[in-house]
């Protein structure tokens, strides 16, 4: 039903930063909320951020508060992730992924099985 494709990964610096994007397509993408994760190798895939249909509503992990902005254009169907300060620690694959924007609360919205629809990944890599 929703289709998802990440892009914008690549290799950077420590302290730079790196917008990812997100596009959907299909038959529907409202009223889908719109989550990023990552995952390392060797790692369970971790929770990133999210957001609401209506923008109204944000959370992030703990590891990127305050580093990463999550943001959407729902006129394009897109999803973006401004990540900033990144570190060797944020190097993984990040993906994107929706739900019916029917989850609250930081446990419920950071679990990836509640999550329908995925993304493929873009690779974000951080090294010296």
């Amino acid at each position: 039903q929703v289709q998802l494709a990440e892009s914008g990964g690549g290799l950077v610096q420590p302290g730079d930063s790196l917008r990812l994007s997100c596009a959907a397509s299909g038959r529907t993408f409202s009223p889908d909320a719109m989550g990023w994760f990552r995952q390392a190798p060797g790692m369970d895939r971790e929770f990133v951020a999210r957001i609401s249909w209506s923008a109204d509503t944000t959370y992030y992990g703990h590891s990127v508060e305050g580093r990463f902005t999550i943001s959407r254009d729902n006129a394009k169907n897109m999803v973006y992730l401004q990540m900033a300060g990144l570190t060797p620690e944020d190097t993984a694959v990040y993906y994107c992924a929706a739900d019916q924007d029917r989850l609250r609360g930081i446990y419920w919205v950071s679990r990836p099985v509640e999550y329908e629809y995925w993304g493929q990944g873009t690779q974000v890599t951080v090294s010296s």
